[in-house]
């Protein structure tokens, strides 16, 4: 784990406001179906980039997240995975809405961290979504958070 970025594009990576986290993002033509609304799949799309994007500005990189047993023929890189994930379409969108995936922490602990996550256009929520993820090694075992990543998560708890 490092420091949180500080380049030049950090703004692509949103930002964080209070308690929680918030990534725009645009609705273009690949994202919708045949009907010309948000296709249900590219929510949770969305929400991917809002919790990497969250973890990125809390200097938590993916590609940092080294597993030392990989080394020794152990397993790999190691990462986070999605366990479960609780999902409420409220409304759809369209192209070219402006949307804002927003991202807060609900609890870390362990190897498992809970978060919210909702989508917005304007003062309207779309999609809401409970999210359960976990950080295993390179074998798939869980792994436990280091004492600077639940230092970089206790910035967005939910209120």
């Amino acid at each position: 784990m490092t420091k949180p970025i500080n380049d030049k594009w950090l703004q692509i990576a949103g930002e964080i406001r209070g308690d929680h986290h918030v990534l725009p993002v645009r609705v273009y033509y690949e994202d919708t179906d045949f009907s010309g609304f948000v296709y249900h799949a590219n929510y949770i799309k969305f929400c991917e980039r809002g919790r990497s994007d969250c973890l990125r500005i809390l200097g938590v990189h993916h590609h940092e997240l080294d597993d030392p047993d990989s080394a020794q023929g152990g397993g790999g890189q190691a990462g986070f995975v999605v366990r479960r994930m609780n999902c409420e379409f409220l409304r759809p969108a369209k192209i070219d809405f402006l949307l804002e995936v927003k991202t807060w922490f609900v609890l870390a602990k362990g190897a498992r961290m809970e978060l919210r996550q909702s989508v917005w256009h304007g003062d309207t929520c779309l999609f809401k979504a409970d999210v359960t993820a976990a950080l295993i090694d390179g074998k798939g075992r869980p792994k436990r958070f280091s004492a600077e990543m639940i230092a970089a998560f206790d910035v967005l708890y939910a209120s």
